[in-house]
């Protein structure tokens, strides 16, 4: 999988994606660049986004997306809050579809 990771989510979560092809925003050189335009981007060079950004789904039209959202809620952006949820984070990724957003929730865990 390809898979983006917004500026929001903490870039330490790579090492825990092994198998997939993963950037992040910086890397792409989006940074500080509107969800929009940057969506319009990606959705045809990634399969996945995972952002921290809860309002993204509310904020802009995913269905018409290329690609899944991941939304991850954790406390921090510090890769510690990050540990709780990264195995579910795993299975998400090859589950969402195009247009699709999961968010991952450790409270729901």
């Amino acid at each position: 999988m390809r898979i983006l990771l917004d500026e929001c989510v903490n870039a330490g979560i790579k090492e825990a994606l092994p198998g997939h092809e993963v950037s992040t925003v910086s890397e792409i050189g989006w940074r500080t660049s509107k969800d929009g335009p940057l969506l319009a981007f990606a959705h045809t060079r990634f399969d996945v986004f995972i952002t921290v950004d809860r309002n993204l789904p509310y904020q802009q039209n995913v269905k018409v997306l290329k690609m899944g959202v991941i939304v991850v809620r954790v406390q921090s952006n510090q890769i510690d809050s990050y540990k709780p949820v990264l195995a579910v984070l795993q299975k998400v990724i090859k589950t969402v579809q195009p247009g699709e957003v999961i968010v991952v929730n450790p409270l729901q865990l």
